[in-house]
């Protein structure tokens, strides 16, 4: 039997661009209603008599007038009062993390003296989350606390630890997914703390650096921000920041809106540089905040920063302190931000029960040790949690005996009556929560399959965890068994990489860090780490799973395995001892690669990319082609990594896909960018810059370089039309490279950075002038007087490979193919050069077919 549903009218805050999936707004103790900025919270009397029947409670009020201490009088002129344990329950139409904040203020009515007679605890999911409150001063009360529910209610119980327990006001709020993650950094001993997920926190400091005061009417989710001059150790090196809210720069994989508000990121307390007291250059000076918290219990800190001062992008570095303990050492945020500023963003640190037993926290910024440096660093905003113990294990938390309160409300517009809809999806709810959890097994990774993945994909959304099918296929498959891979237990990839160790760091890109790792049998492994704050990462994570688990070629990176355990986004690649091509070129102080490994670094890449475009049904596009995603084994082999753009390419009938553009500035594809048609031209034209960084070693935007230099592609492009090819080639190889074979390179280059698409060769055609470069720079000339005639007609003859493909010439082209007939891959190839041979026509080449276009273009 359904329990009984009232429809909650619910207004968004005015800055609200969250809309919470539950938002319960509860007036106790009266049947009326009233309306706080915007919001309106509704008397928990007004619900069906039979639920709320209890001889143990009763109600109480207040005039507006006697409210002291706060600025939500009308919150606080009613309550109700228990002198026996009661719960109230609340239907979660959304597991994860939901705010519940309790309001109290105590006051006289008739026999009752809620000041002097109340004495009780709360518990939230089975939680005590406060425990033998005695409230004395008169004062309004607001107790906010954070908890991760996993089934489907949520339980506030109130037990009487004396007389009686009373309750003003309450919420319950869902939060964002992302707003809490599962880890954060120890303050002592510096290392990774992991289950913040599942912990209840109580808020007990939340403060906005600078002006003003942030009211919850101006927080998208109805969080109030004290300032904080009130809590500043010495004032006289503050200095208050501020600009316009609309200037930061919010972005991918760093702070939201939703982590704290534009008021906070935009107004900051800088050391302050001008004070009386700084009259040398090299005084160390801290800025410090003193906080009292309650002693006994461990706390989540988090610190919230936006350089907002900075004139440029070099900032100053500083650092910072909780307590006694160095978090941050040389901190600058702009290089966090890679010099973008100003990107809000945010750091966490847990403080252990043992170094919070004073109660009382201090965090401080300062200077930078070193020499020479100016009195710098900033901070914009600072939550102090505690952390009160670990919710989420189960349903609602059975209530303690005696009578219980049930308010079961449904927040959102006013609706007239229950939908067919919710009847349904509760009882779905109920069918789902009967069913056996699955039990990962006890060893380090379990299989799952890619069949299994495929048909579970469109589950796998934000609130992802465990959502991926686990094979049929036993422990012992494995990694390369035809799409299987292994689903990592999170522990297995914290050991391997020392606790997602900075050391142990080997690549930074937009999708988190790469770190390699070891695994205890010794593999060596590179392990991506989702940054869980970027909603696009959940995109190109779910993306690289399932292309790369049914994807195996010798010219791939291959993927290991994955875990979304705890709401991680973690990547597990087979790992690359040479790191990217890019570093072999410029910027990493590496000795210069030959032109012979850059040739083969080239064709195995091309050889990659082909395989993508020509060895399934449907072509998949790279859409991220770039030097930096082409990596180099122990052997210098090159592979291509990075899937988490990739797109599958259009039908054989059509000739484009429509997207919106993605990619990588100074690599993309302007007709893609321009009109959003996507093709696999568009991989061919990435790879045309990368040639040209393969040719001149030299990044693709310089800004550093005159205005006509600092774009690679265009820069070249023209050199090369001019005819000054010596002027570009890489000056500390320049007289290792035969003539020819440079000029063949260049040509091919040229060709794939054609303006348009349908003028660029295709990877097969790529492919065969790489080799047929390689071929002209390592074979011997025959001595005939013609210079290279012998290599000529040994190419000339192998100019077959990409017109009439045999079994054993698609092995040797494509490479190493897992589970794939050769023969199928070649039926596929052959449909599509006919669907690109129709194209070439309906585009009004000159030429009949694509094989004379090959012929003509292999001439040039």
């Amino acid at each position: 039997m359904l329990l009984p549903i009232v429809a909650v009218s619910v207004l968004c805050a005015a800055v609200g661009a969250y809309t919470p999936a539950d938002n319960y707004l509860v007036l106790c103790g009266t049947s009326g209603n009233a309306t706080v900025d915007g919001r309106t919270f509704v008397g928990d009397a007004g619900l069906p008599a039979s639920v709320l029947t209890t001889p143990q409670s009763t109600v109480a009020n207040t005039s507006a007038s006697q409210v002291t201490g706060s600025d939500e009088p009308a919150l606080y002129q009613w309550a109700r009062v228990f002198t026996a344990p009661a719960t109230y329950t609340f239907k979660v139409n959304k597991a994860g993390r939901h705010f519940v904040r309790l309001r109290f203020f105590p006051f006289r009515y008739q026999s009752y003296d809620l000041a002097a007679d109340a004495a009780f605890k709360v518990s939230v999911q089975g939680v005590v989350v406060v425990d033998g409150y005695t409230p004395k001063n008169g004062t309004a009360v607001v107790r906010e606390f954070s908890v991760s529910v996993t089934g489907g209610a949520l339980a506030i119980t109130f037990t009487p630890t004396g007389k009686l327990a009373f309750v003003n006001a309450i919420e319950v709020v869902s939060l964002p997914d992302e707003l809490i993650g599962d880890t954060a950094q120890m303050v002592n001993p510096l290392r990774q703390y992991a289950g913040l997920s599942t912990q209840a926190l109580e808020t007990v400091h939340r403060i906005n650096m600078g002006e003003p005061k942030v009211t919850p009417k101006n927080d998208t989710l109805w969080r109030e921000w004290l300032p904080d001059w009130s809590f500043q150790v010495n004032g006289d090196y503050a200095e208050h920041k501020q600009v316009a809210p609309g200037m930061l720069k919010y972005q991918t994989g760093y702070a939201t809106s939703l982590t704290a508000p534009d008021a906070v990121y935009s107004t900051a307390t800088e050391v302050n540089t001008t004070a009386a007291t700084l009259v040398t250059v090299n005084v160390q000076i801290n800025m410090t905040w003193r906080f009292d918290v309650p002693a006994g219990a461990g706390y989540l800190l988090r610190l919230h920063f936006c350089d907002i001062a900075s004139k440029t992008a070099l900032g100053s570095p500083f650092n910072v302190y909780v307590g006694a303990w160095r978090v941050l050492e040389e901190f600058e945020i702009s290089g966090e931000t890679f010099g973008l500023l100003p990107v809000p963003l945010y750091k966490d640190f847990v403080l252990s029960a043992k170094d919070a037993t004073t109660g009382r926290i201090t965090v401080s910024i300062g200077t930078s040790p070193l020499a020479n440096a100016l009195p710098s660093g900033l901070l914009n905003g600072l939550e102090i949690m505690r952390m009160v113990g670990s919710t989420g294990a189960g349903d609602a938390a059975t209530s303690p005996r005696g009578s219980k309160i049930k308010a079961v409300i449904i927040a959102g517009s006013t609706i007239g009556g229950v939908t067919l809809t919710m009847a349904l999806s509760f009882i779905a709810l109920r069918i789902l929560r009967r069913k056996k959890p699955v039990k990962l097994p006890s060893n380090t990774w379990a299989p799952f399959s890619a069949s299994a993945l495929v048909a579970r994909s469109r589950s796998f959304g934000k609130n992802s965890s465990n959502t991926i099918a686990l094979g049929q296929n036993g422990a012992g498959a494995g990694a390369g068994a035809g799409g299987v891979g292994y689903r990592f237990l999170f522990a297995a990839l914290q050991e391997a990489t020392g606790g997602f160790e900075e050391d142990m760091v080997i690549g930074v890109g937009g999708f988190g860090k790469v770190y390699k790792g070891t695994l205890r049998d010794g593999t060596q492994v590179a392990v991506k780490r989702g940054n869980r704050l970027s909603p696009q990462g959940r995109n190109e994570f779910r993306t690289e799973i399932e292309l790369l688990s049914r994807l195996r070629h010798r010219h791939l990176v291959s993927l290991i395995g994955y875990c979304d355990e705890r709401g991680e986004m973690i990547l597990v690649y087979e790992y690359m001892a040479m790191g990217t091509l890019r570093s072999h070129l410029y910027g990493a102080d590496l000795p210069p690669l030959p032109w012979k490994q850059r040739l083969e670094a080239c064709i195995g890449a091309a050889r990659g990319l082909h395989y993508l475009h020509t060895g399934s049904a449907k072509a998949i596009i790279h859409r991220d082609v770039k030097s930096a995603n082409i990596l180099l084994d122990d052997g210098y082999m090159a592979k291509v990594a990075d899937f988490g753009l990739s797109k599958t390419g259009p039908e054989l009938d059509k000739t484009h896909v429509s997207t919106a553009v993605k990619g990588s500035f100074g690599y993309l594809d302007p007709e893609y960018f321009r009109r959003q048609m996507l093709t696999e031209k568009s991989d061919v034209y990435s790879f045309g810059v990368v040639l040209l960084e393969v040719l001149c070693a030299r990044a693709v935007i310089d800004p550093t370089l005159p205005r006509e230099m600092v774009n690679l592609a265009e820069w070249a492009t023209q050199r090369l039309k001019d005819g000054e090819l010596d002027r570009i080639v890489d000056q500390r190889i320049a007289g290792t490279i035969q003539q020819d074979s440079l000029k063949k390179f260049a040509v091919t280059a040229e060709k794939c950075l054609a303006e348009y698409g349908v003028e660029r060769p295709t990877m097969g055609d790529v492919l065969w002038c790489l080799e047929y470069a390689l071929q002209l720079q390592v074979a011997s000339p025959v001595s005939s007087g013609t210079g290279s005639v012998g290599i000529a007609s040994q190419v000339q003859r192998s100019q077959s490979i990409s017109c009439v493909v045999t079994d054993a010439a698609m092995t040797e082209n494509l490479g190493d193919l897992d589970g794939m007939s050769m023969r199928r891959v070649f039926s596929r190839m052959i449909k599509s050069e006919e669907g690109r041979a129709q194209r070439v026509q309906s585009n009004k080449w000159h030429s009949p077919g694509v094989v004379i276009f090959r012929q003509k273009f292999h001439e040039t």
